[in-house]
């Protein structure tokens, strides 16, 4: 349906109309601002609460639970999400907002030309229609003045009094007013002619071709609404998959939750590696008395010790081997442990701990030599291309970096080799532990042969260490043979021993048998017991474990303010 056509009389109201138009598809544009607007705010605040809850530690320093990396993948989806978000709020405000203003200004200036055109084609008929009038009004008057002329040539003529200069007279004016008032009419019929012929071009051909431009342009807008509609949309409907795949991957990281795989990381992080103690041996000081049946008391000592003691042998006494005596100075390892200072060879740390410590710097420096080979393979290709291309660089430019990479390369390796012994020393005096837990459950008794300072047994009479091969190694004393009795009063007592002074190990010693300390060369111990005469001090490392080391391998200072080596009664 045509408004020019339908509408040619409704300029005002189709005026309006558009004006309408153009307000509305603003309103909308303005609706749509506010909308992006949310969304902007709404990623924004996303973003802050996922940054908020983000680690802010280093990777190595992070729980490594199944339930705290999954929230981290949740807070990594939500991230994503946020940034769906703004995708969406850039879409409205580039595809639909921006689109909307432009098409906006665009619709004001046709608009403004439509109705200009209309306004000039109405200005013209008004002003053919005012010329047609004002032939019109003349046409009439000169047809009164006409009239007037002839009554007063009528009225002169039939008078017989009247002269013959004056009738002439007023026939001639009679005339001349006959003859204006022909021409009035012949200009009013050309005026009208004219008239009528624009007011039907105007009708005809101006007003409907302004009109349907007018309603092109007010279909165009409605087109563009409707299009602006659906761009909204899909704005939305884009970033569906995308944010479906975020929610998929919180549900995935929900079902990652997995609580016996956080029970083992909580037994890997916090395993010490040392042997639970053992049970207390009996302790009987009643040995000594002598009791008979009519004393009338009852002996407490076990029927087995009793029998013995009637064939004259000794009551049971502690002994010096049982697990619990070697760890009744270690209570620390079940209750509160001392602080101490961190060392490169991680030697503050337990045993397992340790392990997993030096394997994962192992690990890092193995990544940090490999890193520095391929720069050096990769200078070494450069410098084999300088050489064939003389022109594309100097190869001598390069050996200065080649070298300080190979330098790189050799301290890394003399790194992870320090770093391999130390390994291997944790990894070997687990084992030790392990088999020497294993003998102490099979065998209950020490042969008769030479024993170690806490009184281990060992049947080779060679040294229990190998001296480094860059220094000449002292002679390793003799193992001391100490009373029995001795073990007993050190263990009774619950307190460990304190330190009267420090030494400096001047070689390595493995300790392969029980009861002494394995040392590595310039490691530092703490001294709790002087050499009583037969070689042997008794040390403690920083860690807590004590044993015996050759006097001869360490430098030894004394506390000024020691009051001497414990004395065993």
């Amino acid at each position: 349906m045509s408004w020019g056509t339908e509408l040619w009389d409704q300029f005002e109201n189709l005026d309006k109309h558009t004006q309408w138009g153009i307000d509305f598809l603003e309103r909308y544009a303005k609706f749509v601002k506010e909308r992006l607007e949310i969304e902007q705010n709404y990623a924004k605040q996303l973003r802050n609460l996922v940054k908020k809850y983000c680690p802010k530690r280093a990777k190595d320093e992070e729980p490594r639970f199944t339930s705290c990396l999954s929230f981290y993948s949740v807070l990594n989806e939500l991230n994503d999400y946020a940034g769906q978000r703004e995708v969406v709020a850039e879409e409205l405000a580039h595809k639909v907002y921006g689109e909307l203003m432009r098409y906006s200004l665009d619709l004001k200036a046709e608009r403004k030309h439509h109705l200009q055109e209309g306004r000039k084609a109405q200005q013209h008929l008004d002003h053919c229609w005012k010329q047609m009038d004002n032939s019109k009004r003349k046409f009439e008057r000169e047809c009164k003045e006409a009239e007037k002329s002839q009554i007063s040539f009528d009225r002169l003529d039939n008078d017989i009094n009247a002269t013959k200069s004056e009738v002439e007279k007023a026939k001639a004016q009679f005339y001349l007013r006959t003859h204006m008032a022909d021409e009035s009419k012949n200009e009013y019929a050309a005026q009208l002619q004219n008239f009528n012929a624009e007011q039907w071009k105007h009708f005809n051909n101006a007003i409907p071709h302004i009109f349907k431009n007018l309603q092109d342009m007010d279909e165009r807008r409605t087109v563009k609404l409707g299009e602006t509609y659906r761009s909204f949309a899909e704005a939305e409907r884009r970033v569906i998959p995308i944010v479906s795949k975020c929610l998929e991957g919180m549900v995935s990281a929900a079902k990652a939750v997995d609580m016996r795989r956080d029970s083992s990381i909580v037994v890997e992080s916090f395993k010490s590696g040392f042997d639970p103690p053992g049970d207390f041996p009996f302790e009987d000081f009643s040995q000594n008395l002598s009791r008979t049946g009519s004393d009338g008391t009852i002996s407490n000592t076990p029927k087995g010790d009793r029998d013995r003691e009637k064939d004259g042998a000794p009551g049971p006494r502690s002994d010096p081997k049982h697990p619990m005596s070697r760890t009744k100075n270690k209570l620390w390892l079940f209750g509160k442990k001392p602080k101490a200072p961190s060392l490169e060879d991680f030697s503050h740390l337990p045993p397992e701990q340790r392990r997993k410590r030096l394997q994962q710097r192992i690990d890092e420096l193995g990544k940090e030599l490999q890193k520095e080979m391929d720069q050096r393979d990769a200078l070494n290709k450069m410098k084999d291309v300088y050489e064939k291309n003389p022109q594309m660089g100097d190869p001598s430019s390069l050996q200065p970096k080649i070298s300080e990479t190979i330098c790189n390369m050799e301290k890394l390796r003399s790194e992870i080799h320090k770093n391999e012994t130390w390994l291997s020393e944790v990894e070997g005096k687990q084992s030790s532990r392990g088999d020497r837990r294993h003998s102490a459950d099979n065998h209950h008794h020490t042969p008769q042969g030479r024993e170690s300072p806490e009184g281990s047994y060992t049947d080779d009479t060679s040294q229990e260490h190998h001296p480094p091969h860059h220094r000449s190694t002292p002679p390793q004393p003799g193992p001391p043979n100490p009373d029995p009795h001795e073990f007993d009063d050190e263990f009774d007592d619950d307190d460990p021993l304190p330190v009267i002074g420090h030494c400096k190990a001047l070689y390595s010693f493995d300790g392969q048998n029980e009861g002494t300390l394995v040392m590595a060369e310039d490691e530092v111990l703490y001294i709790i017991e002087e050499d009583k005469g037969d070689g042997w001090t008794r040390a403690r490392k920083q860690s807590g474990e004590e044993g015996y080391v050759p006097t001869s391998y360490v430098e030894i200072t004394m506390e000024r303010n020691s009051k001497g080596a414990v004395t065993y009664i």
